[in-house]
């Protein structure tokens, strides 16, 4: 898992509307030059936005496939990428905070994670990886995850804040 910065197109965040974001991503089969091509546009692409997490659906790609460049509440910070993702744990205390989306920008809403997340998949080259994560990088495991199943942060939101989310996006469009 490398830092591709510096390498890679930057490519149009796709927002909240586009069909894209709500559909099921497909898996990689393929683990060749156009995979890591990919990977080092996903890199630039969040670079360029400042994120720190990006699913490969939020560049118009239904791959699953996400990167991150992250750090947890220690401070340390995660950098890499996973191929055909599967978010394999979950759990510990729910911890609700400030969470915003490249995807659905300039909103930021307390949203519920759990505090520990465990990602498993494969790299660039089909290698097993295990990622696993607390806190601030645990949210974004779950994060990336989600939108490679079709999903955004705001559809976990409940109650008054979802109804808050949602009257916030409508006065976007």
């Amino acid at each position: 898992m490398t830092d591709s910065k510096g390498r890679g197109a930057v490519r149009p965040i796709r927002t909240l509307g586009d069909p894209v974001l709500r559909t099921s991503c497909d898996p990689v089969r393929e683990f060749d030059a156009a995979l890591k091509r990919l990977i080092d546009d996903m890199f630039a692409s969040m670079y360029a936005a400042e994120g720190v997490g990006l699913a490969a659906n939020q560049i118009g790609v239904s791959r699953q496939v996400f990167v991150y460049d992250c750090e947890d509440d220690d401070g340390r910070r995660h950098v890499g990428h996973v191929v055909n993702p599967v978010l394999v744990v979950e759990d510990g205390e729910i911890i609700t905070d400030n969470e915003g989306c490249l995807s659905v920008p300039g909103l930021h809403f307390p949203t519920p994670r759990y505090a520990h997340a465990v990602v498993e998949g494969v790299d660039y080259k089909g290698s097993p990886v295990r990622v696993e994560g607390t806190g601030y990088f645990a949210r974004c495991l779950q994060h990336e995850s989600y939108h490679l199943r079709g999903g955004l942060y705001i559809d976990v939101l409940k109650g008054e804040t979802r109804r808050e989310a949602m009257r916030a996006i409508r006065s976007l469009q």
